[in-house]
């Protein structure tokens, strides 16, 4: 840490909590690592390379892999499985609302939207949520994959190589999806439990930003993984940090600011999207787990007004 010291306390602190972060969320995927069977998609031929097995690939979640954002998912499904009450959604809305209009992560509202988003899961068991997580796949996500990623990743995998999810959303959830997709696991937000009971608290911070670069460094250097050799998929001009890593870094489905900054580094782009649907959907990253109970606020106003 003798090279943060430049740093003031507020931002060796945050540092700090990336990188914990970051190597919590490695060593939690190291850990859930599962062998699965290939996917059917069809690949793109001209890359990666055939049995390069000190490459891999790390592909963000959110408008990347799947359309819209998996927090947003998960909620509407905890919300259905009673896990939160109609009183509490004007709180968690408005925590989102916040962070909608400001348009920058402030430290107070930030923790308390991770607060409120914990205290949801608080004293529940990790197997209740891993198992909740399979329902909700299956519910909301399995028909909001975008094709074009999953032959992309399939195409790594075809290839021998090793392919991960790496996301803001809880590492538990993040495991489900990455096993019905066929991928090696997923690199997520990894919440604090004891003796298989979660306590209310984050380890580090959300893995979010520079926070997912420092998983992606931690998973690489214990898999023994070249970076260079690697590739990594974003939708967001946040995961630049983790795109800027990798030898082959790729903008799918990108919003203005990484189409931009693709265009002048000449990184590869990929867009799934069409006409005026191309505008980004989902829930902002900068909310982390907050987005979980104001995103779902949202969909209940939505169902209520088309019943």
């Amino acid at each position: 840490m003798a090279a943060l010291g430049w740093l003031t306390p507020r931002r060796r602190s945050a540092t700090a909590r990336s990188v914990l972060a970051g190597e919590a969320s490695a060593e939690a995927a190291r850990k859930n690592q599962e062998a699965t069977a290939p996917l059917d998609e069809a690949a793109e031929p001209d890359f990666p390379v055939l049995g390069d097995d000190k490459a891999a690939a790390f592909f963000d979640l959110d408008n990347t892999v799947m359309q819209g954002a998996a927090i947003f998912h998960f909620g509407r499904g905890l919300y259905k499985r009673k896990f939160f009450e109609t009183r509490d959604l004007a709180r968690f809305a408005w925590q989102q609302a916040w962070f909608r209009l400001a348009g920058v992560e402030d430290p107070e509202h930030m923790q308390e939207a991770r607060d409120s988003a914990l205290s949801i899961v608080k004293g529940h068991r990790v197997a209740e949520l891993q198992t909740i997580g399979e329902e909700i796949y299956d519910e909301y996500m399995a028909e909001r994959i975008w094709p074009g990623t999953r032959a992309l990743a399939q195409a790594h995998l075809d290839a021998g190589q090793k392919v991960w999810l790496v996301t803001a959303a809880p590492v538990e959830i993040a495991g489900v999806i990455a096993r019905r997709l066929g991928l090696t696991g997923a690199l997520g937000t990894v919440a604090e439990s004891v003796d298989g009971v979660y306590t209310g608290k984050l380890v580090g911070e959300p893995l979010h930003g520079p926070a997912k670069a420092e998983a992606v460094r931690a998973l690489a250097a214990a898999e023994g993984l070249d970076l260079s050799r690697c590739a990594a998929y974003s939708d967001s001009h946040n995961d630049i940090p983790m795109l800027s890593l990798v030898g082959h870094p790729y903008a799918i489905n990108p919003d203005t600011k990484l189409r931009k900054h693709a265009r002048e580094l000449d990184w590869r782009l990929r867009d799934y999207r069409t006409g005026r649907k191309a505008a980004k959907v989902g829930i902002p990253a900068a909310a982390g787990v907050g987005a979980v109970a104001g995103g779902t606020a949202a969909a209940i106003a939505l169902s209520r007004r088309r019943r």
